[in-house]
């Protein structure tokens, strides 16, 4: 929207500095610094009515972690502080053209709505359990639905609409249409609904410590946007051998404003917490991170880019297994960790909040470094 503005200022006016927003670098600059006053300043006045009406976090008295209790007068649905201080620097900065701006805006925006309502019944209506699993999934497989299909037959997609970089691997891709055309958008249409259900949800496990998502999703957004902006370019792309991706240079700014409004969040998010960002949060920053890896076509470096949350979610598909796999051969139930998500197992050890949290941070950049590597040691 301001680019086009700016645009009509250099055009018509020949206004001084402003064909400076023609470059994706400074839109990039100025989305993370509006999503971070953004988050920063109505970030306040969002915390102060979330605790007028009292909209505060439920916290089960049954899982044996004493010390979270004290958490249960802070407010939650601070998502909406990262929500409005990553769509509005998004749309601004953004060119009105760009599908891959609108597609990530929607993927975001939808998901968010999936966790508002989420939230909305444990807070409001005082109900524990919130939104029941099987309407949550049909949400979250809608969005990924429209977001496969888009990416699937949208005319600006049609190049590469098939195909997955393979990470370490040179010039070697996945093609979902290795078995024909008529197979080939229904195999995409699978992964892309289990990997914007499985990233959101991953993410929204992880949210369980104060700083902990937040701060995580930074990292990511750092690694995204790296990704975003090379492959977006014909020359680093081509220097470093990877897909081009006309367009996809947009998905910068989307990053850029995620990392602001991550980082002001964080401002009041860091322990101890003022407010948490509920699954309005936690599921809006996990369908976005799905939707950047199925839209920069790095679906199989997901793992590594999220790493922590894959890890988060791994804990607990190993602890539900064994558990049950015992149950069932002696009769009793066993378990792998103290609890999970695994980030609970360090704190049944004793770890004190702030070194999970700070711990876990390091394990995220590791694992962003890994994933940048593979851009050359393949």
């Amino acid at each position: 929207m301001l680019h086009e503005f700016f645009v009509w200022l250099d055009t018509v006016y020949d206004f001084p500095g402003a064909g400076a927003v023609n470059f994706i670098t400074t839109r990039t600059a100025l989305a993370a610094v509006t999503s971070l006053l953004i988050s920063i300043f109505i970030g306040r006045r969002i915390i102060h009515w979330l605790s007028k009406l009292q909209l505060q976090e439920t916290i089960r008295e049954d899982i044996g972690l004493d010390h979270h209790l004290v958490k249960g007068s802070t407010p939650t649905m601070g998502g909406a502080i990262i929500l409005l201080s990553v769509i509005i620097p998004s749309i601004l900065w953004t060119k009105l053209d760009s599908i891959y701006g609108w597609l990530i805006v929607f993927v975001m925006l939808a998901l968010g709505i999936v966790g508002f309502i989420d939230d909305y019944i444990k807070v409001v209506k005082k109900n524990k359990t919130g939104l029941a699993g099987r309407f949550k999934i049909v949400g979250q497989v809608t969005v990924g639905l429209i977001t496969g299909l888009i990416l699937y037959f949208h005319p600006s997609f049609e190049a590469v609409n098939t195909l997955s970089t393979v990470p370490f691997l040179k010039n070697v891709n996945i093609d979902y249409a290795y078995f024909g055309e008529e197979v080939g958008w229904i195999i995409y249409l699978g992964v892309a609904v289990f990997i914007i259900t499985a990233v959101s949800n991953a993410t929204n496990l992880t949210d369980g410590l104060d700083g902990l998502a937040s701060g995580i999703s930074v990292i990511c957004g750092v690694v995204f946007a790296i990704y975003a902006y090379i492959s977006g370019r014909v020359d680093t792309s081509a220097y470093l051998d990877i897909m081009y991706l006309e367009g996809a240079g947009e998905l910068t700014i989307f990053c850029a404003a995620l990392i602001g409004a991550c980082i002001g969040f964080l401002w009041y998010n860091t322990n101890p917490a003022s407010v948490f960002m509920g699954d309005t949060g936690s599921l809006a920053l996990g369908g976005a991170f799905g939707a950047l890896g199925l839209m920069l076509h790095k679906e199989l470096l997901l793992p590594f880019i999220c790493g922590v949350f894959f890890f988060e979610t791994l804990s607990v598909i190993i602890q539900t297994t064994y558990f049950k796999y015992t149950k069932k051969r002696y009769g009793e139930g066993k378990r792998v960790f103290l609890m999970t998500p695994i980030h609970h197992h360090y704190e049944k050890k004793g770890w004190p909040e702030q070194k999970i949290v700070v711990r876990f941070w390091i394990i995220a950049i590791l694992m962003g470094i890994i994933s940048l590597l593979t851009l050359k040691i393949r």
